[in-house]
């Protein structure tokens, strides 16, 4: 993703969770994708991702966007490694995490990142 962003590859999603499902996440994943976007109320750079992540799952058939309270759920964020937000990760049909992204992404950067999972 984009500069002074931090992104990781792999099938891990931090300390072993290595699949998230809609148990997990408290929402259904996507047919073929999930963007899963973890935030804060007062966060500037999560309402733009919002926007961003949501254009894309409309854009793209079968991909979902679910975006997480990070202060609320407090348990998923430490099983999953977030540290900051937003924290994106895209996950394949499976809820396995294709990609990992902190900071505000651009539409361009999540369809390639998306390209990846799918």
């Amino acid at each position: 993703m984009a500069d002074g962003q931090e992104t990781a590859t792999g099938g891990t999603a931090g300390n072993g969770a290595e699949v998230l499902d809609a148990a997990l996440l408290g929402a259904e994943l996507g047919e073929r994708a999930t963007l899963v976007q973890f935030s804060t109320a007062f966060c500037q750079p999560c309402r733009a991702t919002r926007r961003v992540l949501d254009d894309v799952a409309a854009l793209v058939p079968g991909v979902r966007h679910v975006e997480i309270d990070a202060e609320a759920h407090l348990g998923l964020v430490r099983a999953v490694g977030v540290e900051r937000t937003p924290t994106v990760l895209i996950l394949d049909s499976r809820g396995r995490v294709a990609l990992r992204a902190t900071g505000a992404p651009r539409k361009a950067e999540v369809l390639a990142g998306l390209a990846q999972a799918l």
